[in-house]
């Protein structure tokens, strides 16, 4: 099987398409217009790298979905989208014109539809020439309902983040090995994106790599820096395979690690491996959180500790890093079996962290690799 192609069963898309139509049925909606990337290739299976220009899916109550997209891309639309409703525009035309020509089609003028206000392709702008081009259309903000659609994983779609784990590891391994003294960051890089690649990856970026200062400050990326002796390094991998992601990091030390940062790494996972016990169906996020929280500061190893401890990752396309589902002390969610997350915990340049899945009795680790400070 190819990116490009359906990467489920035709009936997998079917029953994605019947949960959204149940919730528009609740909401007293004639349809939903998908304009967040994620939604709209879960939904109907389109996907291109291309998504970022203008394109959206029209699901209405009954009937099949209805993509608008660039004619550019219909290549990859005959080849994984599983229905065939489907408008295209050139560069020449005036985009906005021929989406509301395109949904007025499909519902006619005086629906009452959800959008996804939230989601980035759709500007200001852009929704404001909708809105003006169906005056007696009603838009209904549904971001919320749509990404909660997604939270729940189909066995299906947590095989594809086990392949991912697989590559993250393969990818972890390359940076450890590469993180000697006198090697750059930039060539660190390059040996962990080839390995992730190589092992099934559809993406290549490394995640978080840095050393030295920026490795106390999370997000920093690669660049020219030489790894010198004693150095912090921090480094997450972020494969995804059909990009659906999974991730971790794992605490790195240049030639030398002193015994306070080996204890420091050794309270770390032990904070974590109390916090991820206690995860299960049923369980409110706030459990396990505050385990890391009380755990990290009653060990003296941060002042605040300010950063959420777990976050939902599934499918996601760039920008997007993560889905909007996320522990911290004011939560009130509980875990449900399906779930994935990314969960994490950082002090002094140091994360550990793991991606993990809800199961009917407690948790899976899709990652599994050596917890330690590596002294490269």
């Amino acid at each position: 099987m190819t990116i490009f192609e359906p990467w489920f069963a035709r009936e997998e898309y079917l029953a994605r398409v019947e949960k959204i139509r149940a919730r528009l049925a609740e909401e007293k909606l004639d349809a939903l217009l998908a304009f967040l990337p994620e939604t709209v290739t879960w939904s109907t299976g389109f996907f291109t790298r291309g998504y970022s220009s203008f394109q959206f899916a029209i699901i209405p109550l009954a009937g099949d979905p209805v993509v608008i997209c660039r004619d550019v891309e219909e290549y990859y639309l005959d080849a994984t989208c599983v229905f065939p409703g489907r408008v295209l525009w050139t560069d020449s035309d005036d985009r906005d014109a021929v989406g509301a020509k395109a949904i007025r089609a499909a519902l006619g003028p005086k629906a009452r539809v959800g959008i996804e206000l939230r989601a980035w392709p759709l500007s200001a702008g852009r929704f404001a020439a909708l809105r003006e081009a169906l005056p007696e259309t009603t838009f209904v903000d549904v971001s919320a309902t749509t990404s909660r659609l997604r939270f729940v994983k189909s066995p299906a779609e947590i095989a594809w983040q086990r392949l991912a784990a697989k590559a993250a590891e393969a990818g972890m391994a390359a940076g450890i090995a590469a993180a000697i003294e006198g090697a750059s960051e930039r060539d660190m890089a390059a040996d962990v994106c080839a390995a992730m690649i190589r092992a099934g990856s559809d993406l290549p970026g490394p995640g978080v790599l840095s050393s030295g200062e920026r490795a106390y400050h999370l997000h920093g990326g690669y660049a020219d820096r030489i790894l010198e002796r004693g150095d912090v390094v921090q480094l997450e991998v972020t494969p995804n395979v059909r990009h659906y992601h999974a991730r971790f990091m794992r605490p790195m030390k240049v030639g030398v690690a002193t015994d306070e940062d080996l204890k420091a790494v050794e309270t770390l996972i032990a904070v974590q491996d109390r916090a991820i016990a206690a995860v299960g169906p049923g369980v409110a996020a706030t459990v396990p959180d505050a385990i890391y929280r009380d755990g990290v500061l009653g060990a003296g190893l941060r002042e605040t500790y300010t950063n959420k401890t777990f976050y939902s990752v599934g499918l996601l396309l760039q920008p997007n890093g993560g889905e909007p589902l996320e522990a911290e002390p004011t939560a009130t969610w509980v875990f449900e079996p399906g779930m994935t997350f990314h969960t994490y915990v950082l002090a002094r340049g140091f994360g550990m962290s793991e991606t993990i899945a809800i199961t009917e009795t407690g948790i899976e680790r899709l990652t599994n690799f050596p917890r330690r400070l590596f002294v490269t």
